[in-house]
């Protein structure tokens, strides 16, 4: 392992490349990339650095979006069947037909969506972001797509009509809330801190409703020293190793996102070294889905 690691290193600093990888990678993969984070913020990242190549340790929606930040960039997904089950669920073909049918609506695309949804969505939203998002356009109804739970989660939050997509994130929903009631159980002095991407019975039964970012930040600032983690397991790792101090406990143990563990250390080498699975997007669809996420930025989120 320590050979694998060192060969990384000496070719990450020959090619000039930056390893990102997403709080729901493997322990190993966390460990040798030089940022661990959520998805935009890791492109966003990238693209302030100089590197030359970005070895995106994720899911192909994430390393397409690095490739619309960072244009110039090699941008190189390890594993290229490393997809996302819930961004799969969107189609630019049903997108069309719905706007047909609400064309009084505005697009909303979480940032968990391939480039051409981006592209064909009016702007972007993150799990921290969506209800500001959501609660800035002047539109009063609301296409939200592709996660039915985020976007439920949203209407909690704002007095708009959302029209929810059929898609979901298959890791979250396998937390139940029997699931917190036995963490609660067990660990009676820890706050549950949960994704929006879980069902309305978990987001109910939880304490507060982050997204990882949201997790990492609160966990730095909150007086509390044990948490309940309702994400995918990958962030109790990215918790305990961020925060040593303090107690984090998985919510379920099956809320392992597959696709997301398919990046090996393995795979990040190759990758470095053949520079084979680029990830690009067709620059027509790359400048309309960079459109959408730039109007995101602008919208500002209280804190």
């Amino acid at each position: 392992m320590t050979e694998i690691i060192n060969k990384i290193e000496a070719l990450k600093k020959k090619k000039k490349a930056v390893i990102i990888a997403h709080n729901y990678q493997t322990l190993d993969v966390q460990d040798v990339a030089d940022f661990v984070g959520d998805s935009l913020e890791l492109s966003r990242q990238a693209a302030r650095t100089d590197a030359d190549m970005i070895i995106f340790c994720g899911v192909d929606f994430m390393a397409e979006t690095a490739h619309i930040l960072s244009p110039s960039k090699k941008v190189i997904l390890p594993d290229r069947n490393a997809g996302c089950p819930m961004a799969g669920m969107a189609t630019v073909q049903r997108l069309q037909t719905m706007k047909k049918a609400y064309p009084q609506a505005a697009v909303v695309a979480y940032v968990n969506s391939s480039a051409e949804i981006k592209a064909n969505s009016d702007i972007c939203c993150t799990s921290g972001n969506a209800a500001a998002v959501v609660n800035s356009l002047k539109n009063e109804e609301i296409i939200f797509l592709p996660d039915k739970y985020l976007g439920k989660y949203v209407s909690s939050k704002t007095d708009k009509k959302i029209i929810f997509w059929e898609g979901y994130c298959p890791t979250h929903v396998r937390i139940l809330s029997e699931d917190i009631k036995n963490q609660k159980l067990q660990h009676p002095k820890a706050e549950v801190l949960v994704h929006p991407e879980c069902t309305p019975e978990v987001t109910a039964a939880a304490d507060r409703v982050l997204s990882t970012g949201g997790m990492m930040k609160y966990a730095a600032e909150g007086k509390k020293k044990e948490f309940i983690i309702g994400t995918e397991i990958g962030m109790v790792y990215t918790l305990k190793k961020k925060y040593p101090d303090k107690k984090f406990y998985p919510a379920s143990l099956k809320a392992v996102c597959l696709n997301m563990k398919l990046t090996t250390l393995e795979k990040i080498l190759w990758a470095i070294d053949k520079e084979i699975a680029l990830v690009t997007v067709p620059e027509e669809i790359r400048v309309r889905a960079r459109t959408a996420i730039d109007r995101m930025l602008e919208v500002k989120v209280s804190a």
